[in-house]
């Protein structure tokens, strides 16, 4: 398979920040890490290994960046504004950087879709639903995707703008919905097994029904639990099935 490795000092976050990419053609796919992890995290865990026969078929070729969780909301040394505005630094340089970057190693027309589990699931929405000119669409798995869950009570206007579950209520403006509308590829999954939260896919595919927002909701069984046999098995399941 082939294999790059790229690092620039972004501007938007003022640090070095890595990226990797997988594969020669196809698709833009850009992954989101869990919780504090890093952009080599998906290969660690062998879900590039799974998705190897459809990178090497020419289907997509896989992106995947650092997560600056550990900056922002799961950092418990920062002050909550703090944790907010990093959080919103960090969506500017997936828009600003990232995106640019997957347009320059495939081409200006190149679809570009997100997808993350856990933690990276929310993002991996977020930066769709919120930009859906920049991203074509998303992979969500096992996800929650209402921010307050990380927030500790703290609110201010970069936590409403960064929940899904909050802002897409109150999304009325006719090009942005239409826009998510015609996408096509909006998967939400979740297990129901050990520390997942199928509710949560459920609430946020309801928001969307609710939005008329066609999209895909997939609850897999009580034996499919929040952990990495998971997302390898689903992740290969929604790019083998749906694209």
């Amino acid at each position: 398979m082939h294999r790059e490795i790229h690092w620039w000092h972004s501007p938007a976050l003022n640090k070095k920040m890595e990226i990797v990419m997988y594969g020669h053609f196809g698709f833009g796919l850009l992954l989101l890490p869990t919780a504090a992890a890093d952009f080599l995290e998906y290969e660690r865990f062998h879900l590039i290994d799974a998705l190897a026969p459809l990178i090497n078929a020419g289907k997509l070729k896989v992106f995947s960046i650092n997560s600056i969780n550990s900056e922002s909301w799961l950092n418990s040394r920062m002050h909550p504004r703090d944790k907010s505005l990093r959080h919103a630094q960090f969506n500017e340089y997936v828009y600003s950087e990232v995106i640019p970057f997957i347009k320059n190693k495939t081409s200006p027309e190149t679809p570009i879709f997100t997808s993350g589990a856990s933690f990276g699931a929310l993002h991996a929405a977020n930066l769709f639903f919120k930009n859906p000119w920049a991203i074509n669409g998303c992979i969500a798995m096992s996800g929650v995707y209402d921010l307050t869950a990380y927030t500790k009570g703290y609110w201010d206007d970069n936590v409403y703008f960064n929940s899904p579950m909050h802002y897409l209520q109150n999304l009325h403006d006719h090009n942005t919905l239409e826009q998510i509308r015609r996408s096509g590829h909006i998967h939400i999954l979740s297990g129901s097994g050990a520390y997942e939260d199928p509710d949560a896919s459920r609430q946020l595919s309801a928001l969307l029904n609710f939005k008329g927002i066609p999209h895909d909701l997939d609850i897999w069984g009580w034996d499919i639990e929040h952990d990495w046999p998971t997302w390898r098995k689903m992740l290969p399941y929604v790019l083998s099935t749906k694209f």
